[in-house]
């Protein structure tokens, strides 16, 4: 039996194995999924992913499971609430970032009918299929990472430095990163949407 080839930034730990085998680099289209990593890519800038994905569940209970309808909302209460809360990243210029960004997600919404159809216009609506040989070589950023993050500055959002766009970009399969040795980078490869 042969051992299964994967990404190397996430061998030997079993969460990440999971994250990385079943939803890095899946491209997403829908809102709700879009917003669940704007979220937690916010939170991680600074941090390693595994540090955000360790918390999700908590960072899912205590924003009421990502809803940006709700989060754009929220009182002041709830935000010294969110400070409050050991289960999640409690830093108070990323929580109030989250409540901006929501306020900021639906008036995107608004403008282009979905924020998927705004962001995903940035790559002309497919995933940029990259041939990574070494994750440690990929880059950091690029030049569609630094358009986001600029366009979305301009529109009030915070915490969407070039960096944080690119992870998002990775994760949500705007790019598909894997290895190319990597089992998920052909199967990634093949999804339409």
């Amino acid at each position: 039996m042969s051992e299964i080839q994967r990404c190397g930034w996430c061998e030997g730990d079993a969460l990440y194995e999971a994250y990385h085998d079943n939803e890095w680099g899946v491209p997403v289209y829908d809102d709700h999924t879009i917003f669940e990593f704007l979220i937690l890519e916010t939170f991680q800038a600074g941090l390693s992913w595994i540090t955000v994905l360790r918390k999700r569940e908590n960072f899912r209970k205590a924003f009421d499971d990502f809803n940006y309808k709700k989060i754009a909302n929220y009182s002041e209460e709830k935000i010294q609430e969110l400070l409050e809360n050991a289960g999640i990243i409690r830093n108070k210029l990323k929580v109030r970032a989250t409540v901006t960004n929501a306020q900021n997600f639906i008036k995107i919404q608004e403008e282009y009918g979905s924020f998927s159809e705004y962001i995903w216009s940035f790559v002309d609506g497919s995933p940029v299929q990259n041939e990574v040989i070494n994750y440690k070589e990929a880059p950091a950023t690029t030049k569609v990472s630094d358009k986001l993050s600029k366009d979305l500055k301009k529109k009030g959002f915070k915490f969407v430095g070039s960096t944080v766009m690119y992870a998002h970009m990775q994760a949500t399969g705007m790019v598909n990163d894997h290895e190319v040795s990597c089992f998920r980078h052909k199967e990634i490869e093949k999804l339409e949407r």
